[in-house]
């Protein structure tokens, strides 16, 4: 097990951020280098908090970031959990290499921050991780090939994801989910367009969306996520088959799914949570009906009062 001390680049900056007003929960990031040399943002939230809980690990989606975390992790840190956000490789701060992409690579890494982390921190041993659209299929992976690393794992609006199902070709999948070019958008206009797109998020929601994108000198942005790496992660996506892994977890399981229609596709994706209840030995679902697919973003409150009943109920042992 890798020594934090020679892998961790912590931040000199502590930072507080200002939401109608009030400060919120205190946060240091620092950069945990993975084996290949690729350094991690970790967004740390536990440094003020007495540990009177366990530790979390959250994971966001493809495309996004560590920020839009900030409201289920100030919630989760108020209760005494202690809890840190990762910029996954390629995304916000970390390390953009062109390689290291799939599914079990990033699950990779994720593993070698937390095994990093603990060996200099005990309680951070057997976390919880939580992980969002690609973040869920991501802790999926991790549970299956890291049993013993972690108490278990919540999927949020993911961890049953798989492309094939609706895109029988992977020249379809990429035609059809290929994002819009943002390079060069003012930053104002894009911002206006995230907050009529979402009436009913917090400015802590927008904010931690806003940095999915680096703000240049001349008022516009650049994604963090070039385009070719967005692709790259969506073909690996698009080979993923969580289902064939549900025989391998022993870990609990809590699936937390966003549904706004009943739709074909909300058709699908309970399907695939009745399945996986099915197999896995220790799982449940909690529905969030209506709600965006970023619904930790929308009702962080809501999210972390769910994910909190479910440790202080002994889910999770």
């Amino acid at each position: 097990m890798t020594k934090q001390g020679a892998h961790a680049i912590p931040s000199a900056i502590l930072h507080q951020r200002r939401d109608n007003g009030s400060v919120s929960s205190p946060w240091v990031s620092s950069l945990v280098s993975a084996p290949d040399g690729t350094n991690l943002r970790v967004v740390d939230w536990s440094q003020t908090t007495a540990p009177t809980g366990i530790p979390v690990v959250l994971l966001h989606g493809l495309a996004s970031n560590a920020r839009l975390w900030d409201g289920p992790a100030r919630c989760l840190t108020q209760i005494g959990h202690s809890v840190i956000a990762l910029d996954l490789r390629g995304h916000g701060h970390s390390d953009k290499p062109d390689h290291g992409y799939s599914v079990p690579e990033i699950a990779a890494d994720v593993a070698h921050v937390i095994k990093t982390r603990a060996a200099t921190q005990p309680r951070w041993n057997r976390p919880l991780v939580i992980g969002q659209s690609w973040g869920g299929n991501i802790v999926v992976e991790l549970a299956s090939q890291f049993p013993d690393l972690i108490r278990g794992i919540v999927a949020v609006d993911g961890g049953t994801i798989d492309l094939s199902h609706s895109f029988a070709e992977w020249d379809e999948c990429e035609r059809t989910l290929r994002p819009p070019h943002l390079v060069g958008m003012q930053y104002d206009r894009l911002r206006a367009y995230i907050r009529a797109a979402h009436p009913d998020w917090t400015e802590e929601a927008i904010d931690g969306q806003m940095h999915n994108m680096e703000k240049r000198s001349d008022g516009t942005i650049a994604p963090h996520l070039t385009m070719e790496r967005h692709m790259t992660i969506l073909r690996h996506l698009w080979e993923d088959r969580p289902a064939e892994k549900w025989p391998h977890i022993k870990v609990p399981v809590l699936f937390t799914p966003a549904s706004k229609t009943h739709d074909e596709h909300t058709a699908m994706k309970r399907q695939q949570i009745a399945d996986a209840l099915s197999q896995l030995p220790k799982a449940r679902v909690e529905w969030f009906e209506p709600a965006d697919h970023d619904l930790h973003a929308q009702f962080p409150d809501r999210f972390a009062a769910v994910v909190d009943h479910a440790i202080s109920t002994g889910f999770f042992r």
